[in-house]
């Protein structure tokens, strides 16, 4: 599965670009709503302690972050979201796993297939790519200060199941049940752990011509731009000189 953490690299280049839209926020405070069904304390609700992180690191107000901890957990009304998702190609025959946060299902699908439509792929049958994935939890560490060898070897100490060093930082992967564990571990040898998150890791990817590629990204950019969509997960792989050119 080498090669899947040059994603992580797209994504922290788009993070800068992605703080910009309006949407951001809203996107931000449904995912902390929804993990505070399970407990409005991040102490002891980890899904929740890694929505507020990722509200932190996008710069999200704090009283944002109360207030979608309030609805989630009831003391305050709020949206009655779904959470779910839908299963779809891309150029290439690229799978696509999109996951969907909603107040509406028959427009998040209207809306998601009209991209899909657009950017000349297809909405798939439930099932039809699922399988071509595998939940995981994801850590990412910054290598400034450390060798390859000491988060190497920090991995698996802790129980990570696997590592990828890609653009100045280690991605880590663990068990989803995994993940607080291994985080916790990484913090305590005072190793810098830059985002912590719930992730679904392609089992093997596919490599399509540069132009291609291309055009699957901007499809998967174009869907992340959705006000319901929150992730959206590809098994392509992204060659050295696609990534060049999303640098320049």
């Amino acid at each position: 599965m080498s090669g899947h953490s040059k994603w992580s690299t797209i994504k922290r280049k788009k993070g800068a670009a992605d703080a910009k839209r309006g949407a951001l926020f809203t996107k931000l405070a449904r995912e902390i709503q929804i993990a505070a069904r399970e407990g409005a304390d991040p102490e002891y609700n980890f899904k929740l302690r890694l929505a507020v992180d990722k509200a932190k690191a996008s710069s999200m107000p704090r009283e944002n972050i109360e207030r979608a901890i309030r609805r989630g957990s009831g003391l305050e009304s709020g949206e009655d979201l779904l959470e779910t998702a839908f299963e779809g190609y891309g150029p290439g025959g690229a799978a696509l796993y999109i996951e969907v946060l909603t107040d509406n299902r028959n427009r998040a699908v209207a809306e998601i297939r009209h991209v899909l439509s657009r950017g000349n792929g297809a909405m798939g049958e439930s099932g039809s790519v699922a399988w071509q994935f595998e939940p995981r939890g994801a850590i990412s560490v910054g290598l400034a200060r450390h060798s390859q060898d000491e988060v190497f070897e920090a991995a698996l100490d802790a129980g990570a199941e696997d590592v990828e060093f890609s653009d100045g930082v280690a991605e880590v992967y663990t068990d989803p049940g995994d993940l607080k564990m291994v985080q916790d571990a990484f913090r305590l040898r005072g190793l810098p752990v830059e985002g912590a998150e719930l992730t679904m890791k392609p089992k093997t990817l596919l490599s399509l011509d540069d132009k291609t590629t291309i055009s699957v990204l901007n499809l998967i950019e174009n869907l992340e731009d959705l006000d319901d969509v929150t992730s959206v997960y590809s098994n392509l792989e992204i060659s050295e000189s696609v990534l060049r050119s999303l640098e320049e």
